[in-house]
């Protein structure tokens, strides 16, 4: 399925910059940041189109809106926990982000 790939990709590519900005706001690790986020982006992408394809497959042939709501929510819950999981580590010390977590983070969006 189409829808799939193009927001697995989609999902891949807002999680990685989000990450990497992150990183970079709370000056997370040193110059291999580039190389993970290069590497982690399609399995992101892989991880978060499976799903549509079970729906697709399942929900989507008796209810195609609510197989493409249900995929809708999930990716952007996969993309909110990624941003959450990875990029913004309780446990490393961020002298430049109070709480870990960097100062343009959505005060909304719980971490």
């Amino acid at each position: 399925m189409a829808a799939g790939a193009l927001f697995g990709g989609l999902a891949a590519v807002v999680s990685v910059v989000a990450i990497g900005r992150a990183w970079a706001a709370c000056d997370v690790g040193g110059g291999g940041n580039g190389i993970t986020l290069l590497l982690l982006a399609p399995v992101v992408w892989v991880a978060a189109a499976v799903p549509w394809l079970v729906l697709h497959g399942t929900l989507g042939r008796r209810h195609r809106g609510a197989a493409l709501a249900v995929g809708l929510l999930f990716t952007l819950w996969f993309t909110w926990f990624l941003v959450t999981w990875l990029g913004i580590p309780d446990s490393y010390p961020a002298p430049l982000c109070p709480g870990n977590v960097p100062p343009w983070w959505p005060t909304l969006l719980p971490t």
